[in-house]
């Protein structure tokens, strides 16, 4: 028994850390670690990364960065116990809280809130115009993302269901390649490959527009109940560390894009560009009714999060949505909105 149980958890972690990049840089033998999931899209996430803040707030840490490609992917980890931090889109974070997953994590702080970052976009040749035209075609998308979501909801607004199109589940990355083959005839994602495809491709929809129609995605992060509940100074540091950045953003543009660009490997005018797609908002914002809330008060986004569970639910993505008071209890409001403003 003793074997299988150790066999199990090599699966687990060989699952949970597939297709994704660590950095061990500075890391000492004598310290314990923190290990943080990021996704390299334009936030600011990536300037505390770059910058190295956490290392410098916490100095008696190690502090473990790995990439993933998704949220799923992000989810997948926490499953295995391998994140104590993480970034990932509301739509995996409502299938999170929801059965099966049922993960224990709670929504910390957000990070942007999706604008035209997000996006479908229709290949040029494939003689799609308009998203009733999708009828038929195949449109990829990385499955349990906020993406992924966005596309459900604009097929549905456009009288389609999942079986009117042929869904591929494919990365970032991989829908470039697919996309260059021309396997496939439309895509909904997000930057920076979201750009690369508009170079062949036109607009059908993107996040900001479904956002105003009643179904917004926002990019959140996560802490593990674990080590929240061991840890809350470490997870105050964070989330001043988070809210730093999303300052650095609105007041030096230059700082912002220069640190992302190094991320993402990408010119520093590419990423000014792709700033301005995104929302952004400022700390005091995000300790809001609107968003997080405060200490003992969740806010708003717990109201999103069961919307998405719910339109998962229907489009049979997950068993049956989660009641609203989970989401409220998945929201990590301790200290709010005090911690913001230090």
């Amino acid at each position: 028994m003793k074997l299988k149980a150790v066999l199990a958890a090599l699966a687990a972690t060989t699952v949970a850390l597939a297709g994704c990049s660590v950095d061990h840089s500075g890391e000492q033998a004598d310290r314990p670690t923190i290990r943080v999931g990021y996704q390299a899209f334009p936030s600011g996430d990536l300037i505390v990364k770059n910058n190295r803040w956490l290392e410098d707030a916490l100095p008696d840490y190690n502090i473990k960065w790995t990439k993933f490609d998704s949220g799923a992917d992000v989810n997948t980890a926490f499953i295995a116990k391998e994140l104590d931090f993480g970034a990932l889109g509301s739509s995996p974070v409502a299938r999170g809280l929801s059965a099966p997953l049922n993960i224990a994590y709670k929504v910390a702080f957000v990070l942007d809130v999706a604008g035209d970052n997000e996006a479908l976009v229709a290949r040029n040749g494939s003689s799609v115009n308009t998203i009733p035209e999708l009828r038929g075609k195949r449109i990829a998308t990385p499955f349990a993302s906020t993406a992924h979501y966005s596309l459900l909801a604009a097929l549905s607004q456009n009288g389609l269901s999942t079986n009117d199109v042929q869904l591929v589940d494919l990365q970032p990355q991989a829908i470039l390649a697919a996309w260059d083959r021309e396997d496939i005839d439309a895509a909904y994602t997000w930057l920076p490959t979201l750009d690369q495809l508009r170079k062949g491709g036109k607009d059908l929809i993107t996040s900001r527009q479904l956002a105003k129609d009643g179904k917004p995605t926002l990019d959140l992060g996560a802490v593990s109940d674990e080590f929240a509940d061991a840890h809350p100074e470490v997870v105050d540091t964070w989330r001043q560390q988070e809210a730093r950045a999303l300052s650095t953003i609105k007041d030096d543009p230059d700082a912002t894009a220069k640190a992302i660009a190094v991320e993402i490997g990408l010119p520093p005018e590419d990423v000014a560009d792709q700033l301005k797609q995104g929302v952004y908002l400022m700390p005091e914002q995000v300790a809001s009714p609107e968003w997080l809330g405060s200490e003992g008060n969740p806010g708003n986004i717990a109201a999103n999060l069961q919307s998405a569970s719910q339109f998962l639910a229907d489009q049979k993505q997950i068993p049956s949505a989660a009641p609203l008071q989970t989401f409220q209890g998945a929201i990590y409001t301790k200290g709010l909105p005090g911690v913001l403003a230090q």
